[in-house]
């Protein structure tokens, strides 16, 4: 098993270093998910298919992320409290290469 950490500051501003699995082809909204980082059914309400931005977080470091595609980049200029920095979390992967990425969970809309 191949892991990387991952610093992820919840809605409460509480900041969590974890293990993010790379071998399991997760993404990391459901990273969120699995550990428990957002209440039940306020993150990934469409399953992490672009269409909801209930997973849009702030990257806070200079991680190297994979470039923002049409679906993404649409979902997010509908979304609420959008800054330069914002991503999807269902549209990152989880990658060894991804050793150190901080972001912020953004308000719940």
């Amino acid at each position: 098993m191949s892991d990387i950490k991952v610093t992820i500051i919840d809605r409460d501003n509480v900041e969590h270093t974890i293990d993010a699995p790379t071998d399991m082809a997760m993404n990391l909204m459901e990273v969120v998910r699995s550990y428990e980082l957002a209440p039940e059914g306020t993150i990934g309400v469409c399953g992490g298919m672009a269409m909801c931005a209930s997973c849009q977080c702030y990257v806070l470091s200079d991680t190297e992320l994979p470039e923002m595609q049409d679906e993404e980049e649409a979902m997010l200029a509908e979304a609420f409290y959008v800054e330069d920095n914002s991503r999807l979390g269902c549209q990152i992967p989880i990658l060894p290469e991804m050793e150190g990425l901080k972001v912020k969970l953004a308000p719940e809309s």
